[in-house]
């Protein structure tokens, strides 16, 4: 079935299409308007590749469906295990500035994954990037968590970071993931999909 390819370390790069990419630069923030024309451009320069497919620099190519997208909406975590679905909803969550929920979580999995002998710098390159009063990165979390999890940091366990992982995903899933139901970026990505399929 035909669809969109996107590439699982920058969805944003396009062989040949100098004009259709992002505008990049010094600025790190975009702001909304920005971002939205930026992801309007990039879905522009989608549209007339969908038969042929979209070609880019990177080795791995995935082919994204309108079915997997519909599933997106089903649950967090169904968007959450797509790689395609990790990519596009942090770019939506970039255009809120809430991207620190979603790379957090993902630093959590990989977490998960450490052999023991990583923990303790795994651990506490997460507490500084993510947990701390004055961390880059900060997550949205009470001062006693922010607390208890430091001193998890310290004598880090595979599950140091469970708890406030789990809070995180939580915010997401009330607060951000409902939004990017309804949002643009989500909803004409499913409609050139299912444009596509009908032809």
């Amino acid at each position: 079935m035909p669809g969109f390819f996107f590439s699982h370390n920058n969805m944003t790069e396009l062989n040949g299409k100098e004009d259709c990419k992002p505008a990049e630069g010094k600025i790190h923030k975009k702001k909304q308007k920005a971002f939205g024309a930026d992801l309007k451009n990039y879905l522009r320069c989608m549209v007339p590749h969908i038969d042929s497919g979209i070609k880019t620099s990177n080795s791995r190519n995935v082919m994204l469906s309108a079915e997997e997208v519909i599933q997106w909406s089903q649950s967090l975590e169904k968007l959450l295990a797509s790689q395609s679905g990790q990519d596009v909803f942090r770019e939506f969550l970039k255009s809120e500035f809430s991207e620190e929920n979603i790379e957090f979580w993902l630093a959590c999995e990989d977490y998960k994954k450490t052999k023991s002998d990583h923990l303790h710098s795994k651990a506490e390159r997460i507490y500084q990037e993510f947990v701390q009063s004055n961390a880059i990165k900060q997550i949205n979390i009470d001062y006693q968590m922010r607390e208890a999890t430091a001193k998890k940091a310290q004598d880090p366990t595979h599950t140091s970071f469970d708890e406030v992982q789990k809070t995180v995903y939580i915010l997401m899933e009330r607060d951000s993931y409902p939004r990017f139901l309804k949002s643009k970026a989500y909803l004409n990505l499913l409609n050139q999909l299912q444009v596509n399929t009908s032809k």
